[in-house]
């Protein structure tokens, strides 16, 4: 039997609870992809659609770590900036990757249309607020990413912003009607049954245990099965462990929080008048949106790099709801869980080819919901010698996280943010 889900929002509402088999025997394939996430069923996705032979060895269950317990917002964009990006790979090949990204985000409203996911229930909107007074700032980006993209981001003032989100902490925001918030977890699920509906095998609960990649013929063991491929593809995230020694080293799981109100939709009301999704501009920030038709808040926010979850998280997030909005403070939570997301030192995703017939595709935190879809679309074609689109990743790859050190600079980079913008709202 597969494991279960953690106790989340998504799974008190998943649309189905079918599970997939573990995996037995000998088995071939085409491709075996090893992670079950939104990166290696976007590529099983597009592999099997193309006619290949595939099979996606989960350890758990499809989606069960950060690709099915994040906020759901799908919007174009990177964990880094684009400044980063460009100072990294030169200003062509940045516009190239961003571009990416806009992509990305139209992949999935593809997909959620044309497999007919409705369970993935899309909202339109998603806005980013700023809690300084940055407004000339916001329209300068604004006409910047007209300009360069073709974007069409609409810049709300003090007052209009504060008549949708009634808070004292927010001084200006940029609207993108082109983005959406979704559930990712029956997103994800449907993707997986259209896997399997075209041909592809998908295997829960089916940890892979060794792998012998330098052959032309890969050869991976979980604990009841032989799996033989002329290529694999590494898709884990987080949750990875030694299996594939580079990926283990060269980025680190960092963890996030989420909380779910009780319903109170009059009360939330009072708060939030809008029903697209909201983040605001700090390194860590919140990012919430309504669930339930308004009733609830799904609300998240900070990142640390401990593994293991705190006593007090529901404590910790709704505080920052609070603050941010004092007429909630009322307001009961119902649920909270975190979930560990994969980054890498430089905040950009790290796809490309390891070795021939060896592929990854990972680290995909802080922006993932657009980017796995971006990410496992062009290592698929690559693997069918479709395009190298893949390569405009190269400047981005398997660096080493720092280990020990690396995790202490995260995690102190992270306090030095969170001073930084406590002194800077406290200067307004």
């Amino acid at each position: 039997m597969s494991p279960s889900y953690i106790d989340t929002y998504y799974r008190r509402t998943l649309a189905s609870a079918d599970g997939y088999p573990l995996a037995e025997g000998q088995i071939k394939a085409e491709i075996c992809i090893v992670g079950g996430g939104l990166a290696g069923l976007t590529a099983a996705f597009e592999l099997v659609r193309a006619g290949r032979s595939v099979v996606l060895l989960e350890a758990e269950r499809v989606a069960w770590g950060a690709s099915g317990r994040n906020g759901g917002f799908v919007s174009a964009g990177y964990a880094t900036s684009l400044s980063a990006i460009e100072r990294q790979a030169g200003r062509q090949q940045a516009e190239e990757l961003y571009r990416l990204t806009l992509e990305g985000v139209g992949i999935v409203r593809r997909n959620i249309e044309s497999l007919g996911i409705a369970d993935a229930a899309p909202s339109p909107g998603i806005m980013r607020v700023v809690r300084y007074d940055g407004g000339a700032a916001l329209q300068k980006e604004r006409d910047a990413q007209e300009k360069r993209f073709g974007r069409n981001l609409r810049y709300l003032g003090r007052e209009e912003t504060r008549g949708l989100l009634r808070s004292p902490k927010y001084h200006a925001a940029l609207a993108d009607d082109d983005a959406f918030h979704f559930h990712p977890l029956n997103y994800a699920r449907g993707l997986a049954r259209e896997i399997v509906r075209l041909g592809g095998a998908i295997h829960e609960g089916s940890p892979v245990l060794s792998c012998e990649l330098e052959g032309s013929v890969k050869r991976l063991r979980t604990a009841q099965a032989t799996i033989e491929a002329e290529q694999v593809l590494f898709t884990t995230g987080g949750y990875t462990d030694g299996l594939f020694a580079p990926l283990k080293r060269a980025f680190l799981p960092i963890a996030t929080y989420v909380l779910l109100t009780e319903a109170a939709p009059e009360l939330i009301r009072e708060a939030i008048r809008t029903s697209a999704g909201v983040g605001d501009d700090r390194r860590a920030g919140d990012y919430y949106r309504l669930v339930e038709g308004g009733s609830r808040i799904l609300w998240g926010g900070r990142i640390t790099t401990r593994t293991t979850e705190p006593h007090n998280v529901a404590a910790l997030l709704r505080r920052e709801m609070v603050t941010t909005y004092p007429q909630l403070s009322e307001l009961k939570v119902e649920l909270a869980w975190s979930g560990l997301m994969s980054y890498a030192r430089h905040l950009m995703p790290q796809i490309g080819q390891y070795r021939p017939g060896v592929w990854y595709c990972t680290a995909f935190g802080g922006h993932g919901m657009n980017t796995t879809a971006v990410g496992g679309t062009v290592i698929a074609e690559a693997i069918r010698g479709a395009s190298d689109r893949f390569k405009l990743f190269a400047p981005f790859g398997l660096a080493w996280n720092g280990g020990p050190f690396g995790t202490a600079a995260v995690q102190l980079t992270y306090w030095r943010y969170q001073a930084a913008d406590f002194l800077r709202e406290r200067r307004q």
